[in-house]
């Protein structure tokens, strides 16, 4: 566990007990901290309090606690600070609202020596934080893996001196950190996402960019010449920032050897994956047989099975159509299940490559919107739910097709998450088997 004793004797209210609250609670309750803390789900709140049952730790509703008598205001990234009643309240009694990552920023001082790499972007931060991830395990050199992905990173255990702590952040995160100097900070791209907690794209551009303005001089700053040429993402970074445009970025190989990291997308992430290595002193051999030897993550572009010469690829991570786009210029010949809950009308991102789908298979609440835009384009079928689409699918794939599972779509019509939309894929496919 990650403790700091910049907490002791200090006083936090923490809102929501899922993973990354109940870590904070426990690591701010070993730091010395007092702290109240509250969650809608009264189990987790009873696990806690009798986890903690000899610390000074209390459960209270934080909609009736004076906030001016806490130190600050620890909430999880998925509280809408726009239109939260308890965010507006702290604000009016001038506490500060942060989150973990500002917790783990504030505790860096207590760490044996080590660096920070933080990674955000609209889409590819989980593929790439674990690509350098593995890059660096493939050097030798100790790394931990949080943020946005894996375990929360208070819950880790500190590493030695010399290691790197790898950190997938999303703009929620960001807008909740306020010290978090990256050592490498890394900036994938910028597309119109999550729109409802921002006043405008620019806004969510901007809450990106932050990351690079919290900065020091002649660290290294990792960045697509796309964000920085049309939202001046550095306008606040520190002079003396190390820049490199992931463009830029030559590649230690061919692409094609590497089999978790196919696609234009995913040349991106490996190019700013090793950027990052090349700034922590990685060589370029160790680079490459990481490349090689990285087996990608669940649900990104993971191959799942290969039944009669059709492979099926399970790409549910692609919530929106410009994460979807690149997994459709991936391969010639796609049978594309797409839909869900639609987050736009519209599918212009995937227009380009829709010359390499055989046919589209609609499904969810967003399935006739995409049925109409993808009409008189390609082939359609809407089938509603994804088992259909998987049967009809196998049906029509020939060998040496695609079968692509990339919805361009969240999954809360139909499914938890886009974990249980991916999972279901799988099952679906294994009842081929």
């Amino acid at each position: 566990m990650i403790v700091s004793g910049a907490w002791a004797g200090k006083h936090y209210a923490v809102l929501g007990l899922a993973r990354s609250g109940a870590a904070t609670v426990r690591a701010l309750v070993a730091g010395g901290a007092r702290v109240t803390a509250w969650d809608s789900d009264v189990d987790k709140c009873g696990v806690l309090e009798e986890e903690l049952s000899n610390h000074p730790f209390a459960v209270e509703n934080l909609e009736i606690v004076d906030l001016s008598t806490v130190d600050a205001l620890v909430v999880s990234p998925g509280v809408p600070l726009n239109t939260h009643p308890l965010a507006a309240k702290a604000r009016a009694a001038s506490v500060p609202i942060i989150g973990d990552i500002e917790l783990f920023a504030q505790a860096r001082a207590d760490l044996p020596a080590h660096k920070v790499v933080g990674i955000t972007g609209t889409n590819g931060k989980s593929t790439t934080t674990a690509l350098v991830h593995h890059i660096l395990d493939t050097a030798g050199i100790p790394a931990r893996m949080g943020g946005n992905i894996g375990l929360p990173i208070l819950a880790q255990e500190p590493l030695p001196e010399g290691g790197v702590y790898v950190l997938e952040l999303s703009s929620y995160q960001i807008d909740l950190t306020q010290t978090l100097d990256c050592d490498v900070a890394v900036l994938l791209n910028v597309t119109p996402d999550h729109l409802d907690r921002y006043d405008g794209f620019d806004a969510y551009a901007a809450s990106k960019a932050r990351l690079f303005a919290m900065q020091s001089p002649a660290h290294v700053a990792v960045v697509d010449y796309e964000a920085e040429a049309e939202h001046d993402v550095l306008a606040d970074a520190p002079v003396g920032l190390n820049v490199r445009f992931i463009d830029g970025v030559p590649l230690p190989g061919e692409q094609a050897r590497w089999p978790s990291l196919q696609g234009p997308h995913n040349e991106q992430n490996a190019k700013a994956a090793v950027a990052v290595a090349e700034a922590l002193g990685v060589d370029t051999e160790t680079i490459e047989r990481a490349l090689e030897t990285f087996t990608g993550l669940p649900h990104r572009m993971e191959r799942i099975a290969t039944l009669n010469g059709v492979a099926w690829i399970n790409d549910s991570k692609a919530t929106n159509p410009e994460s979807a786009a690149p997994a459709l210029a991936a391969f010639p010949r796609i049978h594309w299940i797409l839909g869900g809950k639609v987050k736009g009308d519209d599918l212009d991102a995937c227009m380009p490559h829709l010359g390499n789908v055989v046919r589209a298979y609609t499904i969810g609440e967003g399935g006739p919107r995409f049925a109409a835009v993808l009409r008189g384009q390609v082939p359609v079928a809407e089938v509603e739910t994804l088992e259909r689409a998987v049967k009809l699918a196998a049906q029509e794939a020939e060998r040496g097709d695609v079968v692509l599972l990339s919805p361009a779509a969240a999954s809360f019509d139909q499914f938890r998450d886009f974990e249980q939309r991916g999972a279901a894929f799988r099952a679906a496919v294994e009842e081929l088997a």
